[in-house]
């Protein structure tokens, strides 16, 4: 059998991965063997490295991979947008197919990307741009596709989860953690995407392009981050049982007269009740929950990112390029992707969904009174409104509201932040 070359573009924590996974003589699979590293990219030749390898494999031309017609894969692992962008619609265009990492690249240029896949008879798989190690892509390719998938949610972010995660258990600062995740290499060095959820937003999109089969609008996903979280919330969470997490949510909604089918989307800080099965979630790991039709619910878990994982999900999807070449000369149907219906995110404040606010206010009487009054004037319903942590001069209010229209409860929000008793509105959390 002919063996599989492939060419790896990025050299960083993911692409020794994958190298130390294809070079390992621990006893493995023996499809293993039939795949050849024929090139390296790389940004500096002469980098100290950690690994032994052969230097003629590498260059700091990644467009020579991309031109040398030995080779049948090309793996881009570099990270960034345009120059990786570019990288993979050279590679599609020349017939190449490609495995990739890169979910900022999947989730704002992926029609474009998969249009081109399918136009040149290749595949363009991501596995590893979504959950790390966890299979999420796949089976929703596959597995899955005997369903009408209904809802998807989930912790997709490992660095948040474990900044919360260590604020829960050890009562821990926020900017402390923060800088203790990227000393452990957990967070970047500019941690903005993975605390403003803006990974996550790039991640959910990707699922649920493949999960709904429609183009998503990565700009039209409203999120939000956890920088805002402080040790009090955590304490009320607790108090009412609850947990706090990083959500990815994304649900199906009704078809309009285009037929278009109408999307919930969001990301942000979320209130989870401990018996929830994504309450337990802790550390870096991540998981998310599918509710499916006829299946019901079922939940993949496990390590959300990291040089073993990452590499292991870039190697399986080499395998299983290599598997539908060897078959035969046509495209996979289940294997490729393309978009079969239009699909549009619902606006915000047409999003329905339940709510936490904590609100500082003066401690007088009637306060309690005049934000009900407020949230029912204007048809939003409260589950529970408490009183935590009063003292001379000001209480902490604690609201939980039942599912209610986002644009009425927005609409409070402003109205209460203006009485003269409230003196802030500390935070808001969705709840699930």
């Amino acid at each position: 059998m002919r063996k599989c070359k492939i060419g790896i573009v990025g050299f960083g924590t993911v692409g020794s991965g994958i190298y130390k996974i294809l070079s390992s003589e621990v006893d493995s699979h023996p499809i293993l063997k039939e795949i050849e590293i024929a090139k390296i990219a790389v940004k500096d030749l002469n980098k100290k490295r950690d690994i032994k390898l052969n230097t003629n494999l590498l260059t700091n031309d990644p467009f020579k991979l991309i031109n040398d017609p030995s080779i049948d894969v090309i793996v881009e692992v570099m990270g960034g947008v345009d120059l990786a962008k570019d990288i993979i619609l050279q590679s599609l265009k020349l017939g190449k197919s490609v495995v990739t990492a890169n979910k900022a690249v999947i989730a704002r240029y992926g029609e474009e990307i998969y249009k081109t896949a399918s136009k040149e008879g290749v595949y363009i798989l991501s596995e590893a741009a979504v959950c790390g190690g966890i299979p999420i892509i796949e089976p929703l390719k596959r597995s899955l596709k005997s369903n009408s998938i209904k809802k998807m949610v989930g912790i997709i972010n490992g660095t948040t989860n474990f900044i919360l995660s260590k604020m829960t258990n050890e009562k821990a600062d926020y900017k402390e953690t923060l800088k203790l995740a990227q000393s452990l290499g957990y967070a970047e060095f500019d941690p903005t995407a993975d605390v403003e959820g803006h990974d996550a937003a790039d991640k959910i999109s990707i699922l649920s392009e493949l999960a709904f089969g429609g183009k998503i609008t990565r700009e039209e996903i409203h999120s939000e981050g956890i920088s805002k979280i402080n040790l009090k919330d955590i304490e009320y969470a607790n108090k009412l049982g609850f947990e706090i997490k990083l959500l990815a949510l994304s649900e199906r909604g009704q078809i309009n007269s285009n037929d278009s089918l109408a999307l919930n989307i969001w990301v942000g800080p979320s209130l989870i009740p401990k018996s929830h099965p994504l309450a337990t979630v802790k550390g870096v790991n991540n998981a998310l929950l599918i509710e499916a039709d006829p299946l019901g619910e079922i939940m993949l878990y496990g390590p959300g990112a990291g040089s073993g994982p990452t590499a292991a999900s870039v190697v399986s999807d080499i395998l299983n390029l290599h598997a539908a070449s060897v078959k035969n000369n046509t495209i996979d149907p289940l294997l490729s992707f393309y978009f079969w219906r239009n699909c549009h995110i619902i606006e915000s404040s047409q999003i329905n969904k339940k709510n936490y606010l904590r609100i500082i206010c003066l401690d007088s009487p009637g306060v309690i009174g005049k934000i009900g009054d407020i949230f029912g004037k204007n048809n939003v319903s409260i589950e529970s409104i408490v009183q935590l942590d009063a003292s001379e001069d000001k209480a902490e209010i604690v609201v939980i509201t039942h599912e209610v229209n986002n644009g009425d409860f927005e609409r409070s929000k402003d109205e209460i932040n203006s009485l003269n008793e409230v003196k802030i509105i500390a935070s808001q959390l969705s709840c699930i």
